[in-house]
């Protein structure tokens, strides 16, 4: 009996140890979780000229989806075009979201060479951009 509860506390505290391990780094957690709670989010909507060749466009969706490779301060990155049948899009087709740890990291991506050099290949078939920075909470 005594061997029993032993065994029982010893496993209560072991699985209590390999939680608070898990706790310690929220955003490691959720990340692995898929929530990126505490991340910084960064919103990015293009509305693009009208009379635009597909072919630009496809080229500046490429180069858009490339930066995650060439630029390491980014930890997710997801995009689309717009779906939405509310008709509040103001033109805006596409939606992208980049995912930084943090703001310092958003800070370092925006002067970063890779992501000018994107701006400068989209700019000129841009009608209007908006940005949206948060930080993500549940």
């Amino acid at each position: 009996m005594i061997h029993a509860l032993l065994l029982l506390v010893a496993l209560v505290l072991v699985a209590g140890c390999q939680s608070a391990g898990n706790s310690s780094d929220v955003g490691r957690q959720d990340a692995a979780a898929g929530s990126r709670i505490g991340y910084l989010r960064h919103v990015v909507l293009f509305k693009f000229k009208a009379g635009t060749p597909p072919e630009k466009l496809a080229a500046i969706e490429e180069a858009f989806s490339q930066l995650p490779s060439k630029i390491p301060f980014i930890v997710d990155f997801e995009w689309g075009t717009n779906n939405s049948p509310e008709g509040l899009d103001l033109g805006y087709t596409h939606c992208y979201l980049v995912t930084f740890k943090d703001a310092k990291d958003r800070d370092a991506y925006l002067p970063h060479p890779e992501h000018k050099k994107f701006v400068e290949l989209a700019k000129p078939y841009f009608d209007a951009v908006h940005v949206i920075d948060y930080v993500a909470a549940k």
